[in-house]
């Protein structure tokens, strides 16, 4: 074993930082990124789904139909970045100056809150704690801060948010649906007709607006959009729900602007669909256009727009680059995914249905804090979720584990507190078997209270993947899962739930709930392994009853922490012979569970594999945003336009990359790279406290070269892999140490900034 022995540490409101000097980009000391409730720009103003220069004071005595980001909660809170020129910065107090904003007299100002010096280091989730605010109202507020070098800050630029018609306890925020204008990347003539053929590059929900020119003589162009194309034109027959429409329209004399509006479909439009707002209307997605019969020979780009809609999101928040082009490409397509799927302003599984689901939200979830520095549109599907809950048994455990990713990456626990008492009836405990604590939806615990209590839509039943052998093909994606009365996979999330719950309530202090879920986790991981191993083989089998063993049954309990030690070689084995016998949503956590145990080599295979089951296969066959399903082969009637199938999106940041927060709100980040065959990588990973940059240069068994920059007010856990059992470590160019862990070499609490290290074969 080795043992990190620093020259001097840092000491600052608990946190031991390793004081380095390494070179660390300049800038002003001054807050930036301010935000209100996760919103970063509350000021703005929207007309239609289109951004508007009105400044926001002055847009509330508008005679328009503007949109707002309005804060409904009483008590608000405040987040920014601590800006520094020096590394291994942390906070030690902060100033916040709140103002009331009146139009008469103009400019008058009234302090709502002045917080004076508060000895803290929190940056984010501060609460507001001044006077009343009043509805429909906007208020102005700054920041300034101190940190352990004694430098105190300028004020930060003053940021506005507009309240709510009505205030509440509690309330989360979000932007309204914003619009973008795409032009064609390609606009041409087809071969002898008067038809043109567009292509917009990417496919995105939206609609067509047009600027065609026409004549006095009575005439009509056919219009056709689609997601996919067949021979050169738009697929006017796609397969599953490819979506292809039509719409016929008539051309006034001279050049007009016409809006190619949507017909509803009735499926996605149903009681139980997201429906567009009224400002933004009807959408599809689609790639490419015809307009069939136009003549006319002056038509350029410019006169051919979709009006794209989507969630707002900051392209440039993060990127992904690596030796490996296949897993740039896949990057590409789950990061846009992310983006284009945020149309309907929550989470939804894709178009054919629009319905908010507890397994899309999780995927959706990570991998939007994987590429984009956005919380609002996770927490308010997952709050969403809470109330209306879906069918599947491990989707309604899921939601505990959404509601502990939403704490862990930002460091807010408002929505934990205020959803407690629904988190614990999701752990479905009242399930439960009095004699081994297992779980079952086959027995008559689950009734109508049952039902009541986690807010569930439709009738529960089991899962496991989908969809099942026999519902739209003969083999389905659960691997064969024989289904007993007490599953498996099932309980493998209910675990999970009840451990988090231990979590939770720690969190929020409540002391008697910590102690029975504590008590409760051990009790059930006996249980699980007493039950559902088989013995001889050392793996899991499907439920009670039966002695089929599936990919499924390994790779949750793999994951969740559930295998005992002397089973892991025998897990870990079966979990690689199955290949990928799941859909893109189990992919996922076989995925998660692969790296975790550290099979970076396989992992990576799975990921970069280009066979039909592999999200290359997804743009081989022309998608541009990730499918329901592997291939049509797998689900006859899936679309193109899935985010569960996204799952590469926080893959590539949280597993190699190996970015990942140890304490709430990254106050703690774990970096902890697992390389495999790439050469180098480089990522720009946004957290709520700001951007985390890794970069890696990898010649295995020889050395191994990252390259870190952290934001001010973290520290940062490091494993280098170790190249081989004599090895020498360099930080910043100095010599070090580390500890070792297993294939790692851990140097832990090195301070925020940049910093380089090594790790060389001797």
């Amino acid at each position: 074993m080795h043992s990190f022995r620093f020259k001097k540490y840092l000491i600052c409101f608990g946190l031991a930082i390793l004081s380095v000097t390494p070179s660390f980009a300049s800038g002003g000391s001054e807050p930036s990124g301010l935000s209100v409730n996760f919103i970063l720009h509350p000021e703005q103003v929207f007309s239609n789904g289109y951004l508007v220069d009105v400044p926001l004071l002055e847009s509330i005595n508008r005679k328009e139909q503007f949109q707002f980001t309005e804060i409904a909660q009483k008590k608000p809170f405040f987040g920014w970045r601590v800006n520094s020129n020096k590394a291994n910065t942390v906070q030690s107090a902060y100033e916040i100056v709140v103002y009331a904003n009146d139009n008469t007299p103009a400019n008058a100002q009234t302090i709502m809150w002045a917080s004076g010096k508060v000895l803290s280091n929190d940056s984010i989730n501060v609460k507001y704690n001044g006077k009343p605010l009043a509805p429909n109202s906007i208020y102005s507020w700054k920041v300034k801060t101190w940190n352990n070098y004694s430098e105190e800050s300028t004020f930060s630029d003053i940021q506005q948010f507009k309240t709510a018609p009505v205030l509440l306890d509690y309330s989360t925020a979000r932007y309204p649906l914003q619009k973008k204008d795409d032009y064609p990347v390609l606009l041409q003539r087809l071969k002898k007709s008067n038809d043109l053929f567009i292509d917009f590059g990417k496919a995105g929900f939206g609609r067509l607006r047009l600027t065609l020119f026409g004549t006095n003589a009575p005439g009509n162009v056919t219009i056709h959009v689609g997601e996919a194309v067949k021979d050169g034109r738009v697929d006017r027959k796609p397969a599953g729900t490819i979506r292809y429409s039509s719409t016929s329209l008539a051309l006034k004399p001279g050049w007009n602007t016409y809006i190619v509006t949507v017909a509803p479909d009735e499926l996605n439009t149903s009681a139980d669909a997201i429906l567009m707002p009224t400002y933004i209307g009807e959408v599809t997605p689609f790639r490419y256009a015809e307009i069939e019969n136009y003549s006319e020979k002056n038509i350029g780009k410019e006169n051919v727009v979709r009006e794209t809609v989507n969630y707002p999101f900051n392209d440039q928040d993060s990127y992904f680059e690596s030796s490996n082009n296949v897993l740039n490409q896949i990057w590409e397509l789950s990061k846009y995914s992310v983006k284009a799927t945020s149309f309907a302003g929550i989470y939804v599984d894709g178009d054919r249905e629009r319905i908010p689901y507890e397994a899309d939200a999780l995927i959706n979830q990570l991998s939007h804090y994987s590429v984009a520095r956005e919380f609002n549109l996770a927490r308010h599907t997952h709050e969403y979720l809470i109330k209306n809950a879906t069918w599947p048994t491990e989707w309604i455990l899921q939601s505990v584990l959404v509601a502990w990713n939403d704490y862990l990456y930002t460091g807010n626990k408002d929505s934990l507190e205020y959803f407690y008492d629904d988190l614990k009836h999701k752990s479905l405990i009242v399930l439960a078997d009095e004699k081994d604590g297992l779980i079952s939806t086959k027995t008559k615990k689950l009734d109508k209270s049952v039902m009541g209590l986690v807010h569930a839509k439709w009738d529960i039943s089991d899962i496991v993947d989908w969809p099942h052998a026999g519902v739209v093909n003969k083999i389905g994606e659960t691997d064969g899962f024989i289904f007993t009365e007490k599953n498996t996979v099932v309980n493998a999330f209910h675990y999970r739930a009840i451990f988090l719950l231990s979590e939770i309530s720690k969190v929020l202090d409540r002391k008697d709930d910590h102690q029975f879920f504590s008590a409760k986790e051990k009790f059930l991981k006996k249980q699980f392994n007493d039950k559902l191993v088989d013995k001889n083989r050392g793996i899991y089998i499907d439920g009670v009853g039966t002695t089929h063993s599936s990919l499924h049954a390994n790779m949750f309990p793999l994951l969740f922490g559930l295998v005992a030690e002397e089973n892991r070689a025998a897990v870990i084995s079966f979990v690689k012979s199955r290949g990928m016998a799941c859909s893109v949503y189990g992919a996922q956590f076989l995925l998660e569970a692969i790296y975790d145990a550290n099979n970076a080599q396989y992992g990576e295979s799975l990921l970069t594999s280009t066979g039909k089951r592999s999200w290359f296969n997804m743009i081989k066959i022309g998608s541009t945003i990730s499918l329901e399903a592997w291939d049509n082969e797998f689900k006859p009637n899936l679309d193109w336009n899935h985010a569960w199938g996204a799952a590469p999106a926080n893959i590539i940041p949280r597993k190699i990359m190996g970015i990942e927060p140890i304490e709430r709100g990254f106050r703690k980040i774990q970096i902890k790279p697992q390389p495999a065959n790439l050469k180098f990588a480089k990522i720009k990973y946004p957290t709520i406290l700001g951007d985390v940059l890794v970069s890696f240069t990898n010649d295995p068994g020889k050395k191994f070269i990252l390259d870190i920059t952290s934001p001010a007010n973290s520290t940062v856990k490091v494993y280098l892999p170790k190249v081989s059992e004599r090895y020498q470590i360099m930080v910043d160019n100095e010599v070090a140490t580390g500890i070792e862990d297993g294939a790692y070499v851990v140097v832990d609490n090195v301070g925020s900034g940049s910093h380089l290290f090594s790790i060389s074969s001797k």
